[in-house]
């Protein structure tokens, strides 16, 4: 005699509810919110001054200069690609401004315009020679590294005569610009620069573009497989030179704070090594190199340990020098909890 299972009619046995451990494991950020709550509790207990609630700004300021950048760096890898040029590219943004300012003796505004068309331009010749010659984003931006390096030094020398751009302070637009890029105020006793809030502004409307638009999801896509990307009419090329534009412009931001902050004069040999903080921000905050995977809220937990960990080697009174095995040992240890917490993730 056959027998037959039969289900609750309007029930649907494809559809499974998830346990929220579940959909926590899925996050990407969720490894990088742990570490960051440990170091937090472990440099409270082990250096009193970090537990002064005075020295938080100086801890978000540090974090801030690290994760403005780690926003587009994050989208960038999450579609599959990274930039070893970010860091001089801040350097060239910074330097354009003041020397075009200084030597046309221009608006600071008009010099800034300019600065953001050179730094969209480097943005879009990364992407667009990506795409022309098909070779791995590590050569072709190693490739405008070196280019944007020699140019930074060279340029500034033959401009200035030294290493350093000529200062901008007293030229028309100076004030203003400090206002938007570099100004500070007081919350609480804390001071606050305002590149964190811009910081905080960024990550939120880039966390919902990621998220909450067809853009976002063709980010992902082009990161997860570009060849099936393109065959359902994602438009890769498109996406690709825009992420790196996105970095442009980020790093034109940066630059612009770093003119500002240092009272208009920029260091040309500043910026190299940035970009590998930039990335270990992204990859701590939970993005695989691979791409295909990740979050900016997570980029930006990861600048935060960043800042965290940097001020409170110093607060502790321990030899700086650590700071950077640390950074290798957070690096790898980061990567491998972010593979077995996606395979897990997956595997549910």
């Amino acid at each position: 005699m056959a027998s037959t299972i039969t289900t609750p009619a309007g029930v649907d046995d494809r559809v499974t509810s998830r346990s929220i451990g579940a959909r926590l494991l899925s996050r990407p950020e969720i490894g990088s919110l742990v570490g960051a709550v440990v170091i937090l509790i472990f440099f409270a207990i082990a250096a009193a001054p970090f537990r002064d609630i005075n020295h938080a700004g100086t801890i978000l300021y540090g974090a801030a200069l690290i994760g403005v950048m780690a926003v587009p760096v994050s989208l960038l890898m999450i579609g599959g690609e990274f930039d070893l040029s970010a860091g001089v590219a801040v350097t060239t943004s910074g330097l354009t401004a003041g020397i075009f300012a200084y030597q046309f003796s221009v608006n600071v505004w008009v010099a800034m315009i300019v600065s953001l068309a050179v730094a969209l331009l480097i943005g879009a010749f990364n992407g667009w020679l990506l795409m022309r010659t098909g070779l791995p984003s590590f050569l072709v931006t190693l490739g405008t590294f070196f280019i944007l390096q020699g140019l930074n030094i060279a340029v500034t020398r033959l401009t200035s005569g030294a290493v350093a751009s000529n200062s901008i302070s007293d030229m028309d637009g100076f004030s203003s610009a400090h206002a938007l890029f570099a100004s500070q105020f007081k919350l609480g006793g804390i001071t606050v620069k305002i590149i964190i809030v811009w910081w905080i502004v960024f990550v939120a409307i880039a966390a919902w573009f990621l998220l909450r638009t067809k853009v976002g999801n063709w980010i992902f896509a082009v990161g997860g497989d570009a060849a099936a990307a393109r065959a359902v009419g994602v438009p890769v090329k498109k996406v690709k030179i825009g992420l790196f534009m996105a970095v442009g412009f980020f790093a034109w931001f940066t630059g612009m704070h770093l003119l500002f902050a240092q009272n208009g004069v920029v260091q040309s040999g500043e910026g190299v090594g940035k970009e590998f903080l930039y990335i270990i921000a992204a990859v701590v905050g939970g993005c695989l190199l691979t791409g295909g995977y990740g979050s900016v809220v997570g980029g930006a937990i990861g600048a935060l340990i960043f800042g965290m960990v940097q001020l409170g080697v110093v607060y502790a009174g321990w030899n700086p020098d650590w700071f950077k095995a640390f950074l290798g040992v957070m690096l790898l240890l980061a990567t491998i909890v972010n593979l077995v917490v996606k395979k897990k993730a997956d595997a549910r």
